[in-house]
């Protein structure tokens, strides 16, 4: 078959077809009497396998390898070729990513189109500062879209830059909940705790019920920022994930002022101070009972004075001292005068 009709049923320009040629890729079989090319059916099974190859990203030397390298290991080739085309998609990918967000300012000449790039690319600084600086100073000039500013939050190591980003995602507006709570949802639990502190920073009533969800995460930091941010906005929800951190010794202090600010209600208050005693009064270790104490001293109420009262007779003498400390502090200055004891009677004189 003549090069003409070959490149017609390949699909490769005959241009193609000599550049084969003179890389010894493939090779015509042989001639005709007038000196033009011909191939047999193995050459154009060759060209077959050679496309089939390119279409797979090798290189044209790798194609000869292949075909030709009796030693050659295809399952390896694949495996490199595998991780440069997820390289490449993952370049792509960052490239699309940064054009949309570019797209989402709605810039109206290009000095705008620059600025956000700018923006974007201090934003991906591996300085804190810059990252820091590049949210404060975008307000007079760039307006930085709500997703820009809470994927950067949910990326955020440094404690101080992302309390930048979340003062200037809280002044986007509502807008940015959504695309935060999405966090809640992310395999990473840095993520899903960072998600909980943005939520925590944005002043939405919407943002109570994603705390409430967070309650129930499986990683325990989460637990515990949600339920102190749901203590401080006095959502009950919060009272057995912060019994919780009292009885682990996890926050366990703040966790006890929080419970103190719930217990606004006799009634919540006896809960509470019923699940302490049931979960830490019984305990062998005398330092979980001076935790107990310590959490009582937070919470109003007999109930919390009458648990205290039997913690003065702990075994443990700095148990014992310490809930005594606690009650005395409680006491009103009448009730603490009346525990004085009386001194001695004046005798009337006698003559």
């Amino acid at each position: 078959m003549l090069i003409g009709e070959v490149s017609r049923r390949s699909g490769v320009s005959t241009r193609m077809l000599r550049h084969y040629e003179s890389l010894g890729l493939v090779t015509p079989t042989g001639r005709t009497s007038g000196g033009y090319r011909e191939y047999s059916f193995d050459d154009i099974q060759r060209i077959f396998h050679v496309e089939s190859l390119r279409s797979l990203g090798l290189s044209l030397r790798d194609v000869q390898r292949a075909l030709d390298d009796p030693q050659f290991v295809p399952a390896d080739l694949v495996s490199d070729l595998i991780r440069q085309t997820q390289s490449r998609i993952d370049r792509e990918q960052e490239l699309l990513t940064r054009l949309r967000r570019v797209e989402e300012t709605d810039p109206a000449d290009w000095g705008d189109v620059l600025g956000i790039i700018r923006m974007l690319r201090a934003l991906d600084s591996d300085h804190a500062a810059l990252r820091q600086q590049a949210v404060l100073s975008a307000a007079p000039d760039v307006s930085l879209p709500v997703e820009v500013l809470a994927d950067a939050v949910l990326a955020e190591a440094d404690l101080n830059v992302a309390g930048a980003m979340m003062w200037a995602l809280a002044r986007a507006g509502s807008d940015g909940l959504a695309r935060v709570a999405a966090g809640l949802a992310s395999r990473d639990a840095d993520v899903r705790r960072r998600a909980v502190l943005a939520i925590a920073a944005l002043p939405h009533a919407e943002a109570n019920t994603l705390l409430q969800g967070a309650l129930a995460d499986t990683d325990e930091v989460v637990r515990r920022r949600a339920a102190l941010e749901l203590g401080a906005r006095g959502q009950v929800d919060a009272v057995p994930t912060l019994i919780d951190m009292v009885v682990q010794g996890t926050g366990d202090v703040e966790a006890a002022e929080s419970l103190g600010r719930l217990a606004d209600s006799s009634s919540i208050a006896q809960e509470i101070v019923r699940s302490l005693v049931d979960k830490l009064g019984g305990d062998a270790v005398a330092g979980t009972r001076l935790r107990l104490a310590q959490a009582l001293a937070e919470l109003p109420g007999p109930a919390a004075v009458q648990a205290l009262s039997q913690l003065t007779h702990d075994k443990d003498r700095t148990v014992a001292l310490t809930a005594e400390t606690i009650l005395r502090n409680r006491e009103s200055p009448r009730q603490r005068a009346a525990r004085r004891p009386a001194g001695p009677k004046n005798e009337p004189p006698t003559g």
